[in-house]
């Protein structure tokens, strides 16, 4: 297994069964090598994340998050190392050690059955932050970090797929939804 030099060396950031584990994959009609070049480009990931997140490279290896969390609009921030990166086929990464929000996670590009796509999965784990209790309340208000990986994977392959994230903004609402939004 290759890796590239230089990356940062591999530490628990998320001691076992403290965190929130959370995996997610796409089938995306791309090649591999095109969706790691747009994954690799961290910055290109505020463009599939839903939710409100600036992301800054800081080096080759290290980028700079904030990212909205429940409850309201409060941000949290981090930087995040990529401890192992193989061209095309994976990048991995942990949180340092003094961040809001300890993570570590990993991104496989794998060719999917037929050889005509590629099989994209994210696997993630996180201590959240006001622990189980504000993972259970993230999750019933829609802001849980594996509906957001979902959701980030769609818009991914929307993106990579017709070249744009389909959206309803500034379309009319029917007579129903007006209602319920009054």
């Amino acid at each position: 297994m290759a890796s590239r030099k230089g990356l940062a060396p591999s530490k628990i950031v998320v001691p076992g069964n403290k965190g929130v584990k959370i995996s997610r994959a796409v089938t995306i009609r791309k090649p591999a090598d095109a969706l790691y070049a747009f994954w690799r480009d961290l910055e290109n990931l505020s463009l599939v994340i839903k939710h409100p997140v600036t992301i800054r490279n800081l080096s080759d290896i290290e980028s700079h998050w904030s990212v909205s969390a429940p409850p309201g609009d409060r941000r949290v921030e981090w930087d995040a190392l990529i401890i192992n990166d193989e061209k095309d086929k994976l990048i991995a990464w942990r949180s340092r050690e003094d961040s809001e929000i300890n993570n570590a996670g990993s991104v496989r590009f794998e060719p999917a059955p037929g050889g005509d796509a590629t099989e994209v999965t994210v696997t993630l784990e996180y201590q959240p932050p006001g622990g189980k209790l504000g993972a259970l309340l993230a999750k019933l208000s829609g802001e849980e970090a594996g509906q957001q990986v979902g959701d980030a994977l769609r818009r991914l392959k929307a993106l990579m797929e017709v070249g744009e994230i389909p959206t309803t903004d500034g379309q009319p609402v029917g007579e129903p939804q007006r209602k319920k939004n009054q």
